[in-house]
């Protein structure tokens, strides 16, 4: 009898196991979660273990070099009353949002020219489009600062001309500047998938629309510029997120009147060395610009369905 037992039990182990495999193997979402764990875990311990003790340390004081690790909500209270936090906050906003307007603007057309009127070597354009990236990003905004130098290409370029008398200010250590750099600095990454949304449009569609009488603005406004939209917005988010957090821009090329709020940020975990201040800061931005991020997501959401 027991021996019976035991050989039921075993043989029930062996077709539990087998339905457990054969539901993994039937499984996409498992399979799919499988072959991303190992991803998920560098992503685990590499961000979300810094972010999880960055938010801990923005409750935080600091004194000297002595952590207080008693709660406090101090650090968002300054980071909230304090003006100038708030003023470079509503700077970064505008810069980052000049830059991504920018750049989208300028790279639309490039990523449609390749889309609809290269018909051979596609591949060899992106690559020609992307290669100046290729470069270091301090090498080029180095270039970028000897190009709106006062002695740079521009200004001396236009004093030759005679169109100027003395070098243009707003070209250098300015907004300007950094709008400027870092739309280059990232066009590449509005270029790709702008690209890659036109290229999927159907042509028949538009063959339709030219049949039905439309002419090339009108076929443009209601079939290609809706259906790249997820493209825009995939570039859009991809060049404001993180243009928001650039310190080193600024830093070569912005100026005093072209600061931050990156860089008081650096300045908190460098030289002030006020870490959870600084974690506060972070903080407070990454939900602000996660916040209008996820509102701009949505509202193009919207709108791009209902004109469907």
């Amino acid at each position: 009898m027991p021996a019976n037992s035991n050989l039921k039990s075993s043989k029930q182990g062996r077709n539990w196991r087998a339905r457990i495999r054969a539901s993994f193997l039937r499984s996409e979402a498992i399979r799919g979660y499988t072959l991303l764990s190992p991803t998920l875990l560098v992503m685990l311990f590499s961000m979300c273990v810094p972010f999880a003790i960055m938010v801990i340390m923005s409750f935080w004081t600091q004194h000297g070099f002595e952590f207080d690790t008693t709660l406090t909500l101090a650090n968002y209270e300054k980071a909230l009353e304090r003006p100038v936090y708030t003023k470079l906050l509503v700077r970064s906003l505008w810069i980052s949002g000049a830059c991504t307007i920018a750049t989208i603007l300028l790279s639309y057309p490039m990523a449609y020219y390749v889309a609809f009127h290269v018909h051979r070597r596609k591949l060899l354009w992106i690559i020609l489009m992307t290669l100046p990236f290729w470069t270091s990003y301090l090498l080029r905004i180095f270039t970028w600062k000897i190009i709106l130098g006062f002695n740079g290409v521009i200004n001396s370029g236009l004093i030759s001309l005679g169109l100027i008398d003395a070098p243009l200010d707003f070209l250098i250590y300015s907004p300007t500047a950094v709008v400027i750099t870092l739309t280059h600095a990232w066009a590449a990454f509005a270029i790709l998938p702008i690209y890659v949304s036109l290229e999927k449009i159907d042509r028949s569609l538009l063959e339709a629309a030219t049949d039905l009488g439309d002419g090339p603005v009108a076929r443009f406004l209601r079939i290609t510029l809706p259906l790249s939209l997820p493209g825009v917005i995939a570039s859009t988010v991809l060049i404001f997120v993180p243009t928001v957090g650039d310190y080193v821009t600024p830093a070569l090329v912005g100026g005093p009147d072209g600061l931050m709020l990156a860089n008081i940020i650096q300045v908190h975990f460098g030289k002030i060395n006020d870490w959870p201040m600084g974690s506060a800061l972070a903080i407070s931005m990454m939900l602000i610009v996660g916040l209008i991020a996820f509102t701009f997501v949505l509202i193009t959401r919207k709108a791009t369905e209902r004109a469907a």
